[in-house]
């Protein structure tokens, strides 16, 4: 389990993306219904779901970090995992809301009006989800979260889409064109969809027990290789709960070696895959092999 201080930082950061999407969403919605603008509305749209996915990660967080217990014996890293799958369910849905509005807008011929107040809110927009995403990002980093993870690409994708909002909205200011507003609106939710897309298919990896990355995969053989007790290894398995890996694997070593060497050959190689890769669970099963039949001993993976 993370310690206390990991576990309170990953609580604090999440509530500031709860608060920072909360007044973007009310923000949003005074000044895209008092311009008329839907590109606006559909920004409002896609932070709704970002303090959705930022409610979620917090309570995801809360709970993936508490301790093992009589029916979670590996403890409660899935919950993460599971926030992130349902976060991106909740991205399509809004996409698809967002391109069913802007087909209605495109029927009509309404200009938007004071679109300077827009303008000013998808600057502010930009500015507050930057800020809130490098924080975001950084401590998924620092505790290796995957529900701030996916909280933090949510608000780097409201980024782009702001940042295409505020294009449209001053062409429009300048020539006048009202096409252009529900078209932008399309193209943001054709963005937003396309962050959904992916973020299901990782939490959706991640829940069906996917080996991690072969680039981590090869840190650990390359630890267990590096011990000269270790005759040889097999039965690899690798996975991700949450910010956890979790790792098994049988050692072959002599049979003759005292259980204490044994003993501290296994906790040496689990130390030095955790210093690499942190936040692991190891196990290891080891296999006696006889110094005349090291040709007869499981070989390695």
């Amino acid at each position: 389990m993370l310690d206390y201080v990991d576990s309170k930082l990953k609580e604090r950061t999440a509530s500031l993306s709860v608060i920072s999407n909360t007044a973007l969403v009310v923000l949003k919605l005074v000044v895209g219904f008092f311009t008329g603008a839907v590109s606006i509305v559909s920004e409002a749209a896609h932070s709704a779901v970002d303090l959705l996915a930022a409610l979620i990660a917090f309570y995801a967080v809360r709970k993936a970090d508490q301790p093992p217990d009589d029916n979670h014996a590996y403890g409660h890293g899935k919950v993460e995992n599971l926030s992130g799958a349902i976060e991106a369910v909740l991205i399509i849905v809004a996409a698809i809301w967002i391109v069913y509005e802007a087909g209605h807008k495109l029927q009509g011929t309404y200009v938007p009006e004071f679109l300077e107040y827009g303008i000013v809110v998808m600057l502010i927009s930009i500015v507050v989800n930057y800020w809130v995403s490098s924080k975001l990002h950084k401590v998924a980093v620092q505790t290796g979260s995957h529900a701030l993870e996916a909280d933090a690409l949510h608000l780097q994708a409201d980024i782009w889409t702001s940042a295409g909002v505020l294009i449209g909205l001053v062409v429009i200011k300048i020539t006048g064109l009202a096409w252009i507003d529900p078209v932008i609106a399309i193209l943001v939710a054709g963005v937003v969809f396309k962050a959904g897309y992916g973020m299901t298919k990782k939490s959706l990896y991640e829940l069906t027990d996917i080996s991690l990355p072969l680039n981590e995969e090869q840190i650990i053989i390359d630890v267990i290789k590096s011990r000269t007790e270790v005759i040889s290894f097999h039965q690899l398995r690798t996975r991700r709960s949450g910010s956890r890996r979790l790792i098994d694997m049988h050692l072959v070593l002599y049979k003759d070696m005292h259980l204490n060497k044994a003993h501290t050959v296994c906790d040496q190689i689990e130390a030095e895959i955790k210093e690499k890769l942190e936040f692991c669970d190891v196990v290891i099963h080891l296999e006696p092999c006889d110094h005349e039949d090291i040709d007869a001993c499981p070989l390695n993976e």
